[in-house]
């Protein structure tokens, strides 16, 4: 079988792997989808995400969605055949932040795909994974697989917007229209925010955010724009960039709340501290995601419109060109990698 394996900054190989044997308590899937996230593409482009840096070779992934193909001893779970996405994460479940209810923070978690741990926990970019059985959840009548592989991003966006608090009959403010900042969209109009502004250099971007739901676009590089607002109830940093951190503290309103969801790059980063102080707002980071990935597939399941924030579906064989794909954001919003064709 093919998987999609980071060796190296610019080093992503789709190599020829052995099939995996569920163990007691795991689950193998047949993956049908897999969604090139930002973190997948800083390990190819940069070889880490943050603090996070590549020490052994690693199979990318955790937006990924298929369907059950036998179980290991003591595990059960969705029937064999069921369609099913794969949530990412497995907490401790004894830390004292699982123990708060935001395992989401969890100090020891594991999730796939990612280079916090050594030995790297293997991501699911590959035609058939082993994860713990209580990690599948079986899709809601009538989603497809195609649309099911948004819910990983989509939980994040729930997340920062629950981060946020009551966004009812808000104005909320988004910068940045990657995949995630569309999907904070969609997130924060299902929450029943009043008003939706959107920000970003690209307008192929803005345009994926007007599918999403925005109800105004604005040039971030524009001080001009028509649709830049006074001021807004709640901000999202969505782009990881702090000019954008920047726009939002200078936007909300005083005692409003800025939720920081973007990953900043590692070390210091501006950003004007004394609004902060003298404005008395609120600043939230948003991390990952808990329950909310139960909400997303709800979600999905219900909004058809979800379908245009898919832009391409590549072959695995065709990988490097879509990771490449994927990081062009004025030609692409979210791609997907599809297994079902190795």
């Amino acid at each position: 079988m093919l998987g999609c394996v980071i060796h190296a900054q610019d080093d992503l190989r789709v190599e020829e792997l052995p099939v995996p044997e569920p163990g007691p308590g795991e689950a193998l899937i047949a993956v049908r989808y897999g969604g090139v996230c930002g973190s997948d593409l800083h390990y190819w482009r940069h070889g880490g995400v943050g603090d996070f840096r590549l020490k052994e070779p690693m199979l990318l992934g955790h937006e990924v969605v298929g369907t059950v193909l036998a179980y290991g001893a003591g595990a059960s779970g969705p029937l064999p055949g069921t369609a099913v996405a794969v949530h990412p994460a497995t907490p401790c479940g004894a830390c004292p932040e699982c123990v708060d209810g935001r395992r989401n923070v969890c100090r020891d978690t594991r999730y796939l795909g990612s280079a916090a741990r050594f030995p790297h926990v293997q991501g699911g970019f590959a035609a058939q994974v082993v994860v713990p059985a209580e990690q599948l959840r079986p899709l809601p009548e009538g989603l497809a697989l195609r649309r099911a592989a948004l819910a990983e991003p989509l939980s994040v966006a729930l997340h920062a917007v629950r981060r946020a608090g009551d966004v009812t009959g808000k104005h909320v403010l988004v910068t940045g229209a990657g995949p995630i900042g569309c999907l904070v969209v969609a997130a924060a109009k299902a929450a029943g925010a009043a008003r939706v502004t959107v920000t970003d250099l690209l307008p192929a971007a803005l345009e994926y955010a007007r599918i999403a739901g925005a109800d105004t676009l604005v040039r971030a590089d524009d001080p001009e724009d028509a649709g830049w607002p006074a001021e807004v109830d709640v901000a999202v940093e969505a782009s990881g960039v702090a000019a954008g951190l920047d726009t939002c503290l200078r936007l909300v309103r005083r005692g409003g709340v800025v939720v920081q969801l973007g990953m900043l790059p590692p070390g210091p980063s501006p950003f004007a501290g004394n609004l902060v102080v003298s404005r008395e707002i609120d600043l939230r980071g948003a991390f990952r995601f808990d329950t909310e990935f139960d909400q997303a597939l709800r979600l999905l399941a219900a909004e058809p419109a979800f379908d245009g924030l898919v832009s391409a579906v590549v072959p695995v064989t065709d990988a490097e060109p879509a990771f490449a794909l994927a990081a062009d954001r004025s030609r692409s919003c979210k791609v997907l990698l599809d297994f079902g064709t190795s």
